[in-house]
């Protein structure tokens, strides 16, 4: 089974920072892509960012310019740097992590909850 450990959740007021992290099992992180995905109270799981072996990234709109993902293949951990926060940033934050193809397993952390209010 393999176990994604996160952390980084925190209340901060709007326009802080926070940086989340996510460590993956070193056997298969260096062959997947890895991903933030975030979920409100009452909305779907949406991709926030995510981020190939390779170092090539994409972010979802709302959060470009703002959040910056990376990874640290020496640590197998990858990074959810957060700045600027909105209260719309408040979600609990899931680490995904994507095996590449041929294979076809996703595994997912439990989750960190982020909260920005004042």
């Amino acid at each position: 089974q393999v176990q994604l450990v996160e952390s980084g959740g925190d209340l901060v007021q709007p326009g802080g920072s926070l940086r989340l992290s996510c460590a993956a099992p070193g056997s298969i992180f260096s062959r997947s892509t890895m991903g933030w995905y975030r979920q409100a109270p009452g909305n779907a799981r949406e991709l926030v960012a995510a981020i190939t072996n390779g170092g090539s990234t994409n972010y979802v709109d709302s959060v470009k310019g703002r959040f910056t993902i990376s990874r640290d293949n020496a640590k197998n951990t990858v990074y959810l740097q957060m700045n600027s926060l909105k209260a719309e940033d408040t979600a609990v934050y899931y680490c995904n992590l994507r095996l590449n193809p041929p294979y076809t397993y996703e595994y997912w952390g439990q989750g960190t909850q982020v909260t920005v209010s004042s």
